[in-house]
């Protein structure tokens, strides 16, 4: 008899153990270990992140570390870090913050837009992406990828579609070069392909004219108009005589494309520059900045008209004054360079 008190003693001791050893799990697998009041929280990941590293990002977001760490070693989460964005809900409990840490890496939308070089597009990537400007310039610039795929220093900017789009933040700088590739052969169906040969006009002399448009007008419904401009002229065999094309030279000259240009002065359009539309025929050798998709197709679908002139409208701002003969160019010539002189524009 007493053998069979001392049994049930250890059994109803053994169950009680068990049943605190259970509570213990149970708590630390299922109740709430956030610590931050919004209804989520995000996570960044670096790639190549210790455990301990990951603590210490993690840390400020939850109420118990200790409970983390129990069950992070207990689903063997330690040893596989992934890098990436991850979401945390609030109210959100060990396992499911493992769960979501080891499979739910969300994309992030990145995106960018007329960009003259790539240092300037790479600073703007780099604070959507976890790759540093650096690695992204490098990897612009990367000469064998650049002959590989048909492009040069002048024409590199080409492929670079300007938009929004879905990435993964611990994207790499070659990873996001080389899906900026497939998006510009995307891009290049065979609808647009047909209407640049239509045009007598190769895919970067589209691209490299629509930049011109692009830094023309800033409205997009006036770009067919400017596009069919352009073209007129390249059918006459006339220069383009664009300014922007100046402005991009003397940026280039000065290698600072930080300067603000507001007036293009006569000098400066003596400057020897295959960029220089006032000197040299035809389309410049590459794009002076990432034009828009709408700058794009409206070099591929142009206003049919016999416009050959234009110059701002100072009546109406942000629109241009257009003529089909020089005579009456020169009036509206007239009347801007009066309103600039008005503005003490000099430079």
């Amino acid at each position: 008899m007493y053998i069979k008190k001392i049994l049930l003693i250890i059994v109803l001791l053994g169950l009680i153990a068990g049943g605190a050893f259970a509570y213990l799990i149970y708590n630390a697998l299922f109740t709430p270990n956030t610590a931050f009041n919004n209804k989520e929280a995000y996570i960044y990941v670096p790639t190549g992140s210790s455990y301990d590293e990951l603590k210490n990002l993690i840390a400020p977001l939850l109420s118990d570390m200790g409970t983390f760490e129990a069950v992070a070693k207990q689903k063997k989460y330690i040893d596989y870090i992934k890098p990436g964005k991850y979401i945390l809900k609030k109210g959100m409990n060990n396992n499911e913050i493992i769960n979501t840490l080891r499979s739910n890496n969300v994309p992030v939308n990145v995106s960018f837009n007329n960009q003259e070089t790539f240092e300037k597009l790479a600073g703007r990537i780099s604070s959507q992406i976890e790759a540093d400007s650096i690695s992204l310039v490098k990897a612009f610039a990367d000469s064998v990828f650049l002959q590989e795929n048909g492009f040069t220093a002048d024409t590199s900017l080409s492929f670079f579609i300007p938009n929004s789009y879905e990435f993964f933040w611990n994207t790499s700088a070659s990873e996001f070069r080389d899906r900026m590739l497939k998006e510009y052969i995307r891009f290049w169906n065979d609808d647009r392909i047909k209407k640049a040969e239509m045009l007598n006009l190769t895919q970067i002399q589209v691209i490299s004219l629509a930049s011109i448009v692009q830094k023309e007008t800033a409205k997009v419904n006036e770009r067919p108009r400017v596009a069919g401009l352009y073209l007129n002229r390249l059918n006459k065999n006339m220069l383009l005589q664009a300014d922007p094309t100046v402005i991009y030279a003397l940026k280039r000259e000065l290698d600072n494309f930080d300067t603000i240009i507001k007036r293009v002065l006569y000098k400066d359009l003596e400057l020897n520059s295959p960029y220089n539309t006032y000197k040299y025929a035809g389309v410049p050798p590459g794009p002076i900045t990432m034009p828009d998709i709408s700058s794009i197709d409206a070099v591929l679908n142009p206003e049919k008209h016999e416009y050959y002139y234009m110059v701002a409208d100072v009546e109406d701002f942000g629109y241009h004054k257009f003529a089909k003969n020089l005579s009456q160019h020169n009036r509206n010539k007239t009347q801007y360079i009066r309103w600039i002189n008005e503005q003490k524009i000099n430079r």
